[in-house]
């Protein structure tokens, strides 16, 4: 993705705010996935969790990982693993929120369609 996210606090709110929409999106696609394939409620919040995370936060948390992982023994490898990071000082924060806002959009998007299939379900009983 190259969109051009502010620096900060603000940034970081914008990338929670991408993966809560990535996350209800993904999740619409799942649920009727898996209710074709008789799966339950839970492997459609399960997977669409998993694919939110992957592709709402997949970079960043790999940044923050490799950052933590491998050995910067010198400056120059320093400062060419940080030039690829678009603002390397709120990471950690940016990771948090990116995975966080992936989850509650999931969650939001279970609480969509399970009260409309609530609701369906109710209509044809009565």
């Amino acid at each position: 993705m190259n969109l051009e996210l502010h620096f900060g606090l603000l940034g970081s709110l914008e990338a929670a705010a991408i993966a809560l929409g990535l996350g209800f999106v993904l999740f619409a696609l799942w649920w009727p996935v898996c209710r074709r394939a008789g799966l339950s409620q839970g492997h459609a919040l399960g997977w669409a969790s998993l694919a939110a995370i992957a592709l709402g936060a997949g970079v960043d948390a790999w940044n923050l990982f490799y950052l933590g992982m491998v050995r910067l023994e010198s400056p120059l490898y320093a400062r060419l693993a940080l030039a690829g990071i678009h603002d390397p000082d709120q990471l950690g924060t940016r990771v948090l929120l990116e995975i966080t806002g992936a989850l509650v959009g999931v969650g939001l998007g279970w609480r969509a369609f399970s009260y409309r299939n609530a609701a369906e379900r109710d209509n044809a009983a009565g």
